[in-house]
C-alpha cells in the first residue's frame, strides 16, 4: 500500500539518554496545514524551528491526540508561534488543557524525573480549543480509542491512520519489527481491545505513530497488538497468580522471552533499553491495576 509522502514525522529529540527516535510529530501540508501532537514542553522550540526550516509559515489545525504532556506540553508555546492555529481535542480534555495543573501533579506522581525532564505545559485558551464533537471537517474523520488515556482520540486522514498510543508503540530496529502496549494505570483492557477494534473496522491504511513510525498496513499492525494485549494478559496474570517478591521484574523476563514482537530490545542500544523497561514496567502496572479492580 502506497504511503501519502505529504504527511512527515518531525523527530522532536531529546535531552534523556535513550529516548531519541521516540517523540514525533506528524506534519500534513495540503490545503490545510495540520500538525498531530505537539511534544513536551521543554522541547517546543525544536518542533517550532523544525516546522520554520521547513518553511511552514502557517499551520491550521493541530490534532491532539491525547493530553499525556509528552503530547500536548508543547501546546501553549506552539500555539502562540502560530497564532492562526486551532486545535481539535476530545470535548473532556479541554478543561486540562486550559488549566493544567491537575495534569501536571498527575504526571509528577506517576512519572516523577521523566515529568520534570518534559516540562511543565502552560495553559491554553478556551478559544483555541475545537472540542472533537462539534468537528465539522468532512475529510477528517476522528475516532473516540480509549484504552492508552481516557480522553484518547485517532484520526483518519488523507487515507492515513493517527494512532498517536492506541495502537501502542511501535518501532523499526535495525529494519526488525517492535511493538509494545501503552497500558499505564488506570487501564481497562475491554475498553482497549473495543477500541483496536473500532480501528481494524476503518479498513486498512497506513498507520501512523507518535512513537514512533509509520507503516503500510493498520489492519496487520492493528491484529497484531490486539493478540499482544491478549498474551499480556495471559502472562501478567500467570505471574500474579504467583507467591514471591519482584513482580514487575518477573512480567518484563517473562514478556521479554515470550513476546515476539518485543524481540527487536536485543537489538537496542543499553539507553534505549532502559527506557523500554520503565514503559514495559508502567504499562504492566496498568494490567495489575485492571486485574486488581475486577476482584
Amino acid at each position: 500500500m502506497a504511503l501519502d509522502m505529504s504527511c512527515r514525522l518531525i523527530e522532536i529529540k531529546q535531552d534523556m539518554p535513550g529516548f531519541n527516535s521516540f517523540f514525533g510529530s506528524w506534519v500534513c501540508k495540503d490545503d490545510y496545514n495540520i500538525v498531530i501532537d505537539v511534544g513536551p514542553a521543554n522541547t517546543a522550540h525544536r518542533l517550532i524551528n523544525d516546522l520554520v526550516s521547513l518553511e511552514v509559515e502557517r499551520v491550521d489545525y493541530v490534532l491532539l491526540t491525547h493530553i499525556h504532556i509528552d503530547h500536548s506540553g508543547a501546546l501553549a508555546d506552539f500555539l502562540a508561534h502560530y497564532p492562526m492555529a486551532k486545535v481539535i481535542c476530545h470535548e473532556k480534555a479541554i478543561k486540562f488543557l486550559v488549566d493544567p495543573s491537575a495534569l501536571w501533579a498527575g504526571s509528577l506522581k506517576v512519572l516523577g524525573k521523566i515529568a520534570e525532564a518534559y516540562g511543565k505545559p502552560r495553559p491554553v485558551k478556551r478559544d483555541r480549543l475545537i472540542p472533537h464533537t462539534q468537528n465539522r471537517w468532512k475529510d477528517l474523520t476522528v475516532i473516540e480509542t480509549p484504552g492508552h488515556a481516557a480522553h484518547h482520540l485517532s484520526f483518519s486522514y488523507q487515507g492515513q491512520l493517527f494512532v498517536g498510543e492506541a495502537g501502542g508503540n511501535y518501532f523499526l530496529i535495525n529494519n526488525k519489527e517492535y511493538l509494545r502496549p501503552a497500558t499505564p494505570p488506570r487501564f481497562f483492557l475491554d475498553v482497549c481491545l473495543n477500541s483496536v477494534d473500532r480501528l481494524i473496522a476503518l479498513g486498512d491504511q497506513p498507520i501512523c505513530y507518535t512513537h514512533f513510525g509509520r507503516a503500510d498496513s493498520s489492519r496487520r499492525l492493528l491484529k497484531t497488538f490486539k493478540d499482544q494485549l491478549i498474551l499480556w494478559e495471559k502472562i501478567i496474570y500467570e505471574q500474579m497468580q504467583n507467591e514471591g517478591k519482584g513482580l514487575i521484574e518477573r512480567c518484563i523476563y517473562t514478556l521479554l522471552k515470550d513476546d515476539q514482537n518485543l524481540s527487536a530490545f536485543n537489538k537496542m542500544d543499553p539507553d534505549t533499553q532502559e527506557r523500554e523497561r520503565i514503559f514495559m514496567a508502567n504499562a504492566i502496572q496498568g494490567f495489575i491495576g485492571y486485574f486488581n479492580e475486577k476482584t
